[in-house]
């Protein structure tokens, strides 16, 4: 596509200072604009936009950071060849604002991978590891059911680490090595956190085609009236 990306994360923009986070906003999106075509990337999002009116205890600097996430996304400046994008794995504690027509939109739930993409995920992740041939990707795949990402390239590194257990000098990763590392590990999401996540991601969704633009035509107002006297 040809644009520019910028990746960053909630802890990157949040500080202890105050305004400090404001002015780390507002510096990314003068940047994105500057680089136009730019993709902002930006991970745990419940971080950075949680959701206001929590009650007496709630720090002021979240009010003063989602508003300026706000006012960057669809203020006076208009925000024109730079998509914005947010990770997340709480949406249900983003601040609904957000999640407004012109803002975040579009919501896509990304399960854990199929086996498939557990298959390519190890072959990335063991791209620079020395491995033996009796090494089956695809059946520790099979294996690996709910795995994410994370828990795949877990599996990878304790497989290095046993190999380099039994012996010091191990020119090689094996297939055994592999049955050990998956012996020591387990997958994060279970069945239920999947089937809560399907629930959320379709509730959110549903309440996101709910909500209707603001403006200062109420429903109805353009609709045809009868003869004069008649509602």
């Amino acid at each position: 596509a040809e644009a520019n990306f910028i990746a960053t994360k909630s802890s990157d923009l949040l500080s202890k200072w105050y305004g400090e986070s404001e002015q780390q906003i507002a510096r990314l999106f003068a940047r994105a604009r500057q680089v136009a075509p730019c993709v902002i990337f930006i991970d745990e999002l419940d971080s950075l936009v949680p959701a206001r009116g929590g009650g007496l205890g709630e720090p002021q600097a979240t009010e003063r950071v989602v508003n300026t996430i706000l006012s960057e996304m669809d203020g006076l400046e208009e925000l024109q060849s730079v998509v914005v994008i947010g990770a997340t794995n709480r949406p249900n504690l983003i601040d609904p604002a957000l999640l407004r027509p012109g803002r975040f939109d579009e919501l896509v739930y990304v399960g854990v991978p199929d086996a498939p993409g557990r298959e390519r995920i190890l072959r990335i992740q063991t791209t620079k590891m020395p491995l033996d041939p009796d090494v089956d990707l695809a059946a520790i795949a099979a294996r690996t059911e709910r795995y994410t990402g994370a828990d795949l390239e877990d599996v990878v590194r304790r497989a290095g680490l046993v190999a380099l257990r039994t012996s010091l000098q191990a020119k090689t990763v094996t297939m055994a090595n592999f049955e050990a590392a998956l012996d020591d590990s387990r997958a994060t999401v279970t069945p239920e956190m999947e089937a809560e996540y399907q629930t959320m991601s379709d509730k959110l969704k549903q309440q996101a085609s709910a909500i209707q633009p603001l403006g200062f035509i109420a429903p109805g107002m353009l609709q045809g009236r009868g003869p004069k006297g008649e509602d």
